[in-house]
């Protein structure tokens, strides 16, 4: 179905009936997960979409003209101006804390979301569908996999030694072990009684697993280990 010239009531029912299961099946994601975007958020995302495609649709001028009209009309600015305001919801999802960054694949759903609220809206149903489907498996079924990629995790490590105790190299330490160590940062205390070197650690791990912390044990055997923070995560 393509955008009729006069949209009947039955028309906008089907399209507003398609929109607000396509909204739900992807906010339903979104939602299960704890994520900022849920359901109603992505419900009322998509159907914006959709009842200002149907409101162009209504009040588009076509007196004296054919559907061949619609190839010379400007029908662009309505929806660019849509997705230049979801923009800005999916820039605030987006939040960044030291190393890491959250909330790319929430702005992502708002905008594939947007995107197929046009589409059902305009009566482009089957495009509709079809973008749906397409993003229900990238969001449920692709995260399988994705879950499963070994990437890279980053993490600041803290030790301390004794002044006169000879440096350690975290570096060859580490290695057999698959992670990798680099000085960041070494102080002395005031009364010299301990250095403090800061270390960072990064290593390549599936997001399913739990980072292993085996290796703290051998760093324990050389120094003794303030403190270790995660300072890198996946992505939401």
């Amino acid at each position: 179905m393509m955008m009729p010239l006069h949209p009947t009531w039955e028309d906008i029912f089907v399209r507003l009936v398609m929109t607000m299961v396509a909204g739900a099946l992807m906010g339903f994601n979104r939602g299960v997960r704890g994520h900022a975007a849920g359901l109603r958020t992505t419900i009322l995302v998509t159907l914006a979409a959709s009842v200002a495609m149907i409101q162009a649709n209504i009040l588009l001028s076509l007196g004296g003209k054919d559907s061949g009209s619609f190839a010379v009309m400007d029908l662009m600015r309505l929806p660019l101006g849509i997705l230049t305001g979801v923009g800005f919801l999916g820039g605030g999802a987006i939040l960044k804390k030291g190393g890491s960054i959250t909330g790319v694949t929430t702005a992502a759903t708002l905008w594939i979301a947007t995107v197929i609220g046009l589409c059902l809206g305009g009566g482009q149903l089957g495009l509709g569908a079809i973008a749906t489907g397409l993003g229900i498996l990238t969001l449920w079924a692709m995260e399988w996999i994705d879950l499963r990629i070994p990437r890279e995790h980053r993490a600041t490590l803290v030790v301390t030694t004794a002044p006169e105790a000879p440096t350690v190299d975290l570096g060859g330490l580490l290695g057999p072990t698959g992670y990798r160590a680099r000085v960041v940062q070494q102080n002395r205390s005031p009364n010299d009684e301990e250095i403090e070197t800061h270390f960072d650690i990064r290593w390549k791990q599936a997001a399913i697993e739990d980072p292993s912390l085996d290796f703290l044990a051998v760093v324990n055997k050389y120094c003794r280990t303030k403190s270790f923070e995660l300072v890198s995560e996946r992505d939401h």
